[in-house]
Formats: C-alpha cells, structure tokens, sequence
C-alpha cells in the first residue's frame, strides 16, 4: 500500500541543556484565573495557540507536551531584536545540537506572563512555520485541558477546571525530566512506557518495542526532520491495539527509529511509544495534568478508537 511522508519539520520532544537553563519565573495572577484559549489548526493539523511577547502579537505558537524547552523561531527573535544570546544543546527526535539561546522577559499566555530565561532560537523551517513552541517550562504544575470538540486549550489548576468529572479513564504516569509517561499501557499485548506527545504529528516507537512487535505488518518507509533540521527515518508498522487503562486504540501507523529522546528519558532499553496528535485527537478531551502526574481521556461515542494515519508533510 502506499505511504504518506510522516510528518517531517517536528517539533516533537525538545530538551535543552545549559549551565544557564532554568524554569521560567511566572508573575503570580489571581487563583480564579483560568485560561481558557481556542485552538488553530496549524497547516500541517497541529494545534497553535497565540502568545504575546511584551507588547507585541499575537504569534503562533505550538503546543508541544513532548518539548522541555519553550523555542522561538529565529525570525521572529532577530524581529524583536532579542539578541542577548548565549547556546545550550538542544535535544531533537534525531539529532542533538549546539543551538543559541535568549531570555524572553514578558512572555504572555492568557493572563499569565512568565520570564523565561533560555529560549531556544531555531530556523522557523524546522517548526513547520510556526513562530515557535510553547514547551513544559511553561506548563508545569498546570493542567493542560485540550478540547479538540470545542476547540480550545484551558491552561489552571485541576480543580478550577471540574477536577476528574467526566473523563471515563484516568492514567497515572511519572515524572522524569519534567515530561510525564504513562506506565500503564500495553501495545498488541507488550507492556510500554508511553510519552503523550502534542508536538508530533504522529506515532514514534523504539528499537526495543520494534524486537517484540518484529511480527507486525509493514506498511510503508517514511522519515521525519527534527527541531534541529536532522532526519529521522525508519520503517513504519501497524500497531493493532494500544491499550491506556480502559481505553484502547486501534490499527494506527507507528514509525520505528532509535529517536534520541528515548535515552534522555532512560527508555533506550524498555519497549516505549510516543504517542502523537493523529491518535490524541481521537479522543474528545485530553487532560495532561502535571501537577498530579495524571493524564486524563474523555472518550467518544463508540467503544474503541481507530486511527486513520493520515500524515502530511512540511515545506514545498
């Protein structure tokens, strides 16, 4: 059969490392603030939402529960002339790279402003166009709310949000480097650690899980290019049924490679999964609650979910 590029221009999983790196500073807003904002379907299907950076934007921003670091285009930082720059290693899915960095000191989202003190600058062509990528370091001790029906993305904590009401399947995970995984899974009967992803378009499994699925079906070849401009290629397979509690999803493509955010996380020798935005939106509602280490689904009509694999791929 045939096979669509995957999703090449990935954000997906960004760790920047730096003796200077550090969380951002919020400036304290009031506690009954909720940020509630609406989601654009960024060209390539990914979801964008807009932040200011002082007095200027709106600028489109990824939404990436994979990256640790917040990334600006470089265009968009030669534009505000943030040129106090310093470099750090940037981790992307295929390559690690000595990048530069800047401070962002009034960076808004919603009502909230954070100070972000290590920013990474990347090409824009590399993030799909986009102005940048909102990363953990300004989501942590939040709940991310993402409500693909209604089409927004609420930023608070669990309870000004309806705590666990209405979600039918809440997953424990750990933290590890800021990024939470879901232990509590299985994939056609294997048990996997599994990365809930919002910046990659698709699926990425490693070496590891590929020894134990080496039975399932090829259906294509396709590569992906990272953060940092490198490329990442690999066989794609079908995964038959991922399970995430009681929820399960079915027949949905996964692109095997050794990706380099495995070993960052300590997966390099355990069968482990990324799970991208084709097989989240599945769902009606995805909460990523980091604060309680829970990631939540609210399910459809219909028993069980099944993944179209349709990819795109980035530039001309």
């Amino acid at each position: 059969m045939s096979w669509h590029p995957f999703a090449a221009a990935l954000a997906a999983f960004t760790s920047l490392t730096s003796a200077a790196a550090q969380a951002p500073v919020p400036v304290p807003v009031p506690v009954t603030d909720v940020e509630i904002l609406d989601l654009q379907n960024e060209r390539h299907d990914r979801m964008t939402i807009e932040v200011m950076i002082g007095e200027e934007g709106p600028f489109d921003f990824l939404i990436d529960t994979g990256a640790q670091a917040t990334v600006l285009s470089r265009s968009l930082a030669d534009r505000l002339e943030l040129f106090d720059r310093d470099s750090a290693t940037l981790v992307g899915m295929a390559t690690t790279q000595i990048v530069e960095t800047t401070p962002v000191a009034d960076f808004g989202l919603g009502s909230r402003s954070f100070h972000i003190r290590t920013a990474a600058v990347v090409d824009g062509v590399n993030i799909g166009g986009a102005d940048g990528i909102l990363g953990l370091d300004t989501l942590q001790d939040q709940r991310v709310l993402l409500d693909f029906g209604k089409k927004t993305i609420a930023v608070a904590e669990a309870s000004q949000l309806g705590g666990n009401n209405g979600f039918e399947i809440v997953v424990r995970a750990r933290n590890q480097l800021g990024q939470l995984i879901i232990t509590n899974a299985r994939l056609d009967g294997v048990p996997i650690q599994v990365i809930v992803d919002t910046g990659a378009q698709g699926s990425v499994g490693n070496m590891p899980l590929l020894d134990r699925l080496r039975r399932s079906k090829v259906i294509g070849g396709s590569e992906m290019t990272d953060v940092n401009g490198g490329v990442l290629a690999g066989d794609v397979r079908l995964g038959r049924q991922l399970e995430l509690g009681r929820a399960t999803v079915n027949n949905f493509p996964i692109l095997f490679a050794d990706s380099r955010p495995f070993h960052t996380l300590g997966l390099s020798n355990r069968p482990a999964l990324i799970l991208g935005m084709a097989e989240l939106k599945l769902f009606r509602r995805v909460a990523i609650d980091f604060k309680s280490r829970r990631v939540l689904f609210d399910l459809p009509a219909g028993v069980a979910l099944e993944s179209r694999g349709d990819f795109g791929r980035f530039g001309t």
